[in-house]
C-alpha cells in the first residue's frame, strides 16, 4: 500500500510520520510544493515544533516516510490519498469573516481528478464544511479519464501541543464514507491501517455528513466551554469569587466534567475560531438565524475577554500606558507550539500599542519575523514593537509584565531579579493564572490575576 498526503502542515506532517512510524511496510509520501518547508522536514529543524515529534519522524524518515515537492507524481502512485491543505476562513465575497475558504481543496481534487488512474481512495482530512465531499466527488468524477474514487471523511482531533499522544493514544479515530458496498470496503480499508495500532473498538465509522459536521462540532464545545468560563470570570473579579475554585467545584459534577475549565486572557489557534465561524454561516445558509447566534456569542465572549485583559493593563497602570514599557511573556497561542494562529497575544499587543505603549515580547518558540509579521503585517516595521530573547531582557525597564501564553519556565523565572529590574510600583498581569501569586506579592509585585479576588 502507498500513502499520499497533500499539505505538509501542522496536521499532515505529524499524521503522516506516525502512520509511516506505525506502520513500516506502507509508504507514506508527503508532499507540498513549497520548497522551503519540504526542505524543513528533511532536516533536523522540522517546521513545526511538538513534543516528541522529532523522534517519530527520525524513525521513519528515509525508510517509509518521504517529503517531496513532486506532488503529481505522488498522486499516480498513491492508493490512498490524503487532503491535508489549507481551510482559512474567507476575507472576500460571499460568507467573508465566516465561511471557509475551500479553494485549495477543489485544486486540490481538479489535479487529483487530471493525474490520476485506477482506483484511489481520497481522504478528507482537512476541516471542512458538511457537504464538501459531494463536491469533491463532482469534482473528481467530471474531470477524470481513467480514475475511480471514493471519498472518506477522516477530521483530525489533535490539540497543539500534545499531537504527537493524541496520535499515539487517541479518543477515537472518526472515519465517514458512503454506506454504499464500495463505499464501505474504502472504510474498512483506512480502518485497517489505523487499526495497526488503535484499538478496534476506538475507530468509529459513520455516513459522510455526520464525520464532516462531527469536527466542527466538537471544536465548537470546546470552546463554548472556554468562553463560558471566561465570562463567569469576570463575574468572580466583581464579586471576590475566585475562578478556579468555582470551575473546581463544578468540574466535579460527572456531568460536567473538569476539563476545559481553565479561565484565561482568551483561547487561539488555527480551529475553534474558524471551525465556529464555520457552523455559525453554515447554520445562517441552512436557515437557522437562532442557531447561528448562539454560536456566534462564543467568538464574541472571546473577543471581549482578549480585549478586557488588555484595558485591565491599561486601567491598572494609572490609566495610561502611553510611553511605558511593557513586557509580554508569550506569543504562541498555548505551551509546547510555535503556533500563533488567532493567539490572544496578537490583539492584547496590537492594543497596547494603538495606546502608545512599548511593548517587548519574549516566546521561547516564535521567531522575531513571525511575531513582528501577526502585529504589523508583512514587511511593516514599529520601533514600539521590540522581540527579546529571554523573559529577564524582556521585563527589564518595564512598568507591567503580561503573561500570555502558560510556558513552563515562566513559572520559575527569577522574579526577585525582575522585580528589582522593573519601575514601581511593578505590575503583573497573569493571563494563564500560572505564576506564583502568594510569592510575587510577598517579592512586591502587584497582581493581577484571571478571576481571581483583588490582591494587595
Amino acid at each position: 500500500m502507498k500513502i499520499t498526503c497533500l499539505g505538509a502542515g501542522y496536521v499532515g506532517g505529524p499524521t503522516m510520520a506516525m502512520i509511516a512510524a506505525k506502520c513500516p511496510d506502507i509508504e507514506v509520501t508527503v508532499v507540498d510544493p513549497n520548497a522551503a518547508r519540504i526542505a524543513a522536514w528533511n532536516s533536523d529543524r522540522l517546521p513545526v515544533y511538538e513534543p516528541g515529534l522529532d523522534e517519530v519522524v527520525k524513525s521513519a524518515r528515509g525508510r517509509n516516510l518521504h517529503f517531496r515537492t513532486d506532488v503529481e507524481a505522488a498522486i499516480r502512485a498513491g492508493d490512498i490519498i490524503f487532503v491535508c491543505v489549507g481551510t482559512p476562513t474567507k476575507t472576500y465575497g460571499v460568507g467573508a469573516g465566516r465561511a471557509a475558504d475551500l479553494r485549495y481543496i477543489e485544486s486540490a481534487a481538479r489535479m487529483i481528478a487530471e493525474v490520476s488512474e485506477g482506483s484511489k481512495i481520497i481522504v478528507e482530512k482537512s476541516t471542512i464544511p458538511v457537504k464538501t465531499a459531494e463536491a469533491m466527488h463532482t469534482i473528481l468524477r467530471s474531470n477524470s479519464k481513467h480514475g475511480q474514487f471514493q471519498v472518506l471523511s477522516n477530521p483530525e482531533f489533535l490539540a497543539e501541543g500534545t499531537a504527537i499522544a493524541d496520535l499515539l493514544q487517541p479518543d477515537r479515530i472518526l472515519i465517514g464514507g458512503e454506506r454504499t458496498p464500495e463505499g464501505e470496503a474504502a472504510m474498512d480499508k483506512l480502518v485497517g491501517v489505523y487499526a495497526r495500532w488503535v484499538p478496534r473498538e476506538r475507530i468509529i465509522t459513520t455516513n459522510l455528513w455526520s464525520s464532516e459536521l462531527s469536527k466542527l462540532v466538537a471544536n465548537a464545545f470546546l470552546a463554548q466551554r472556554i468562553s463560558s468560563i471566561n465570562s463567569i470570570s469576570a463575574l468572580c473579579e466583581a464579586t471576590g469569587a475566585d475562578v478556579d475554585e468555582v470551575a473546581n467545584a463544578i468540574g466535579r459534577d460527572s456531568r460536567i466534567g473538569p476539563k476545559f475549565l481553565k479561565a484565561s486572557v482568551g483561547f487561539g489557534g488555527s480551529c475553534f475560531q474558524k471551525d465556529i465561524l464555520n457552523l455559525v454561516y453554515l447554520c445562517e445558509h441552512f436557515g437557522l438565524p437562532e442557531v447561528a447566534a448562539y454560536w456566534e456569542s462564543v467568538v464574541k465572549m472571546n473577543d471581549w475577554q482578549k480585549g478586557r485583559f488588555g484595558r485591565k493593563i491599561v486601567s491598572t497602570l494609572f490609566n495610561t500606558v502611553s510611553g511605558k514599557r511593557i513586557a509580554v511573556l508569550g506569543f504562541a497561542f498555548k505551551k509546547d507550539t510555535n503556533d500563533t494562529r488567532e493567539s490572544a497575544a496578537i490583539s492584547v499587543v496590537r492594543g497596547l500599542l494603538e495606546e502608545n505603549a512599548t511593548v517587548v515580547v519574549y516566546d521561547p518558540k516564535v521567531p522575531a519575523d513571525e511575531i513582528r509579521r501577526d502585529v504589523l503585517g508583512a514587511g511593516k516595521t514599529d520601533d514600539r514593537l521590540v522581540v527579546a530573547t529571554s523573559a529577564m531582557e524582556a521585563a527589564a525597564g518595564a512598568h507591567g509584565l503580561a503573561v500570555l501564553t502558560e510556558w513552563d519556565e515562566f513559572k520559575t523565572l527569577d522574579f526577585p531579579s525582575i522585580h528589582a529590574g522593573m519601575h514601581k510600583p511593578a505590575f503583573v498581569f497573569d493571563g494563564r493564572n500560572i505564576l506564583p501569586r502568594a510569592d510575587l506579592e510577598k517579592i512586591g509585585f502587584r497582581v493581577f490575576a484571571i478571576g481571581k479576588p483583588a490582591g494587595t
